[in-house]
């Protein structure tokens, strides 16, 4: 027989992984519509006592957090990204950190491309066109936009997905740029270059409000930035000043910051602007995928094994 531990989880979570965690262990699922604010989640942590935790990237696991739990061993995040989780201090305390990489790149690459589509031939405004009953005729040169075969395409990062994005745009034959620590292309040229810049770079302290008003100044007045890593790699007051003052083309965000935007948000009365809740990796078949990972990870923990997808601080 193997000790039972108590595990609590902040979100229900597609699949039947969750299940097979509640075979073996006490697992408390937040039951609530919204995530937990950050006090209900220290209230539910010091209530359940948990050994483990698996959270999304909708949760901030700071150090008042952990110090709420004080007998957690492991936490799952629910996600590639990590910069929700005080690693370092979870580290201090002996806690195991994982998250679930590989299984959700290819939907966010393809949501990556999705966007960049939509941004360059001007989707949103050609739908609402016709919803609105402004669609009277064939135009020669309305709702003219830009062309993506053959363009140049720079990426920021050379992670996963960042690949995996490259790859679709080879077979738009795009003239592929990337900038990470292992490429020659400084982010300079990326920016000079570029008629689309897609962004897949992990929030850090070095990468927050990477694209800033210098930055968006160096992009052509043609290009169009996508955004599907993390809101925080973006300055939005800087961006929407670019929109309104026409210094790129457009902007297409599946990320923000904060999430979610307040609907009177000033950079969502930028024009020429697409903004989704965060779906990059949302297919029935990566999210099932990712609570796969993130319950491997805790069974590990549990068990006194290294997780199989581990973070380091």
């Amino acid at each position: 027989m193997h000790a039972v531990s108590r595990c609590f989880v902040t979100r229900a979570l597609a699949g039947g992984a969750l299940d097979r965690l509640a075979e073996r262990h006490e697992t408390t699922v937040w039951s609530g519509d919204l995530p937990p604010t950050p006090e209900q989640l220290r209230s539910q942590l010091a209530e359940t006592d948990p050994e483990a935790l698996i959270c999304t990237v909708s949760d901030r696991i700071d150090a008042a957090a952990l110090d709420a739990a004080p007998r957690l061993r492991a936490i799952a995040n629910y996600a590639v990204g990590y910069d929700n989780i005080d690693v370092a201090a979870a580290a201090e305390r002996g806690i195991a950190v994982g998250n679930t990489p590989d299984v959700l790149t290819d939907a966010t690459a393809d949501l990556a491309f999705a966007l960049l589509l939509a941004a360059a031939r001007r989707l949103p405004e050609a739908i609402a066109l016709v919803r609105d009953g402004g669609w009277v005729t064939w135009e020669p040169s309305r709702d003219l936009g830009a062309a993506v075969h053959g363009a140049t395409l720079g990426i920021v990062g050379g992670g996963r997905i960042g690949a995996a994005v490259a790859r679709r745009a080879a077979g738009f034959e795009m003239t592929v740029l990337t900038h990470s620590r292992s490429t020659e292309t400084t982010f300079e040229e990326l920016l000079e270059r570029s008629d689309f810049l897609s962004l897949h770079c992990p929030l850090t302290d070095e990468t927050r409000h990477l694209i800033d008003d210098d930055a968006l100044t160096r992009m052509k007045d043609t290009a169009i930035l996508i955004n599907t890593s993390r809101g925080g790699v973006v300055d939005q007051q800087a961006l929407a000043r670019a929109l309104h003052e026409r210094r790129i083309a457009g902007a297409a965000l599946d990320v923000t910051d904060p999430e979610p935007l307040p609907a009177d948000h000033p950079l969502l009365q930028a024009p020429r602007l697409i903004v989704l809740p965060h779906v990059g990796s949302a297919t029935v078949t990566a999210r099932q995928a990712m609570t796969e990972l993130a319950v491997e990870n805790v069974l590990a923990a549990l068990e006194g094994a290294p997780m199989p997808h581990a973070v380091s601080p």
